[in-house]
């Protein structure tokens, strides 16, 4: 359907979130790791590998034209691309339950952060509510069941994970089902060459 055959149609609302991508070799490595995490916490919901990412701004659901404009402002200028590269399991709790278990960065966390301010400053300049926390760069791999959180076991130890380029920026269309979400790409920015 082009833009003339949407006309007079109500705005198409999605649940959107700018990200980074993780590349297939390292989500692979990831995918059999949260295997065996999930069979070591199953009071947690582990990632799915397919879904891997790190976010860089959750949007929430909001006309899917008003996050395509963030990213049109944004294309060009989101910055240099930069080399990432995955640390150590760590958690948010409440109390002494883990709520979300994620990955720390060891390489490229610095360049993390002001990609995110980045997209912030143009959330903001859209309209949008400022992020309430500060943010600090992960990779997600679990939540709790609980909503108040769960113990966490002993995990087996990560596999070595190769540092990648972080080379683009993606805009995601995330569709909640039944059997969890599905973050689709809607849109690509590149990230320029690095300093």
């Amino acid at each position: 359907m082009g833009p003339d055959q949407l006309a007079g149609q109500a705005p198409l609302n999605v649940r959107a979130f700018f990200g980074l991508p993780v590349p297939d070799p390292q989500r692979d490595e990831l995918g059999r790791y949260l295997e065996t995490c999930a069979a070591a916490a199953p009071d947690f919901r582990w990632s799915v590998a397919d879904n891997l990412h790190l976010t860089v701004r959750f949007i929430g659901t909001v006309d899917r034209e008003l996050v395509e404009g963030i990213a049109d402002r944004l294309d060009g200028v989101a910055g240099p691309a930069f080399d990432l590269s995955l640390g150590t399991v760590g958690q948010f709790r409440r109390s002494r339950l883990a709520r979300v278990v994620w990955l720390s960065l060891t390489a490229g966390a610095d360049q993390l952060i002001a990609l995110a301010s980045r997209v912030e400053t143009e959330c903001r300049a859209a309209g949008l509510e400022p992020e309430k926390r500060p943010f600090q760069p992960h990779l997600t791999l679990a939540r709790a069941r609980p909503r108040d959180g769960a113990a966490l076991p002993e995990l087996p130890p990560l596999p070595a994970l190769t540092p990648w380029p972080a080379g683009e920026l993606i805009l995601y269309w995330s569709h909640l089902g039944k059997r969890g979400a599905v973050h689709e790409p809607i849109r690509r920015i590149k990230l320029g060459a690095p300093d």
